[in-house]
């Protein structure tokens, strides 16, 4: 079953097409993760947080991906990372087009 994984966080910047170009690296890492099959990158200038909505195939795999990310996070130092799982019912979320 699908698990999507919510995570936010405070952060400075940069942002937009500055994000993009610098964050490349890092998003080309996540991409490689282990049952990741896609994620949103997510940024409010008005509140200064990013972050992102990842699909992952499995709860093993976004428990593990999550660990390493929030140690990550904290390594750059991002004082909190909010991290929520959730169980898709691809049932319903297929009526609304979700992309599963």
């Amino acid at each position: 079953m699908p698990v999507l994984l919510q995570v936010d966080f405070p952060f400075s910047g940069p942002w937009g097409d500055e994000m993009s170009i610098a964050l490349k690296g890092l998003a080309e890492s996540i991409a490689q993760e282990p049952g990741l099959i896609w994620k949103i990158w997510t940024e409010n200038t008005a509140t200064h947080e990013a972050g992102g909505i990842y699909l992952f195939a499995d709860r093993a795999s976004a428990e593990a991906y999550l660990a390493m990310h929030t140690a990550r996070l904290k390594g750059f130092g991002v004082p909190q990372v909010n991290g929520k799982l959730f169980d898709v019912n691809t049932e319903l979320s297929a009526i609304d087009r979700a992309p599963l």
